[in-house]
């Protein structure tokens, strides 16, 4: 099964750099350029991990990801910052984002962070379908 990313970055051309490099070691890559974009995708869409540019004009990455955690609250989000964003993205982290990483960033450490992070999700996911099946379980007096 294949890791479905959703990249949100306003810089096209590092967006489709990000998305080659991903979906040549077999990522499924979805492409957003702005936080409203990435929203609308993300209600329609399947999404494991969101890769979320800090600063983007319009609705900038913190409002992005507040707004994501409502939204589906086990996406998890991997904040991307700037040298002078570190700060945001660490704020991000207070809000729910899984990790931030610095921009350029090597694909190597993008990917292990991925992983990462839709382990996490992944978890979340069978802790949540195990407390499902418990509750039906319990309300049919099978358990």
């Amino acid at each position: 099964m294949k890791i479905r990313v959703l990249l949100v970055d306003d810089e096209r051309e590092f967006t489709d750099v990000l998305a080659e490099r991903l979906e040549t070691r077999d990522f499924e890559v979805t492409k957003a350029f702005s936080g409203d974009e990435a929203l609308a995708l993300l209600k329609d869409k399947n999404i494991d991990v969101v890769v979320l540019d800090v600063l983007m004009p319009g609705k900038d990455g913190i409002e992005t990801l507040q707004e994501m955690k409502v939204l589906k609250p086990i996406v998890e989000v991997i904040m991307l910052t700037g040298h002078g964003t570190v700060e945001t993205a660490v704020e991000g982290m207070r809000l729910g984002a899984f990790d931030y990483l610095m921009k350029p960033t090597e694909t190597k450490d993008l990917i292990e962070k991925l992983v990462r992070a839709f382990k996490r999700k992944s978890e979340q996911d069978d802790r949540i379908r195990e407390a499902e099946i418990q509750r039906i379980m319990r309300t049919r007096g099978w358990g």
